[in-house]
């Protein structure tokens, strides 16, 4: 698994904590943060995902 999808998810978990605080507390700053997280955690997901398939191909082509 890449470290992006790893630090992707962190994120998005670090962006729903921030969310959910937000939203209880009436902070929209907080809640917006929280959103801003999720969706870089999103992307970082991604770009991890993108790497090991490129990863796995290329060790397949390797195996041929």
């Amino acid at each position: 698994m890449d470290k992006d999808r790893l630090k992707g998810m962190g994120n998005k978990i670090k962006g729903d904590v921030k969310k959910a605080a937000g939203e209880m507390t009436g902070d929209a700053n907080l809640e917006a943060e929280g959103h801003a997280d999720k969706a870089k955690g999103k992307v970082q997901e991604g770009v991890g995902k993108a790497k090991d398939a490129v990863r796995d191909a290329v060790d397949d082509k390797d195996r041929v």
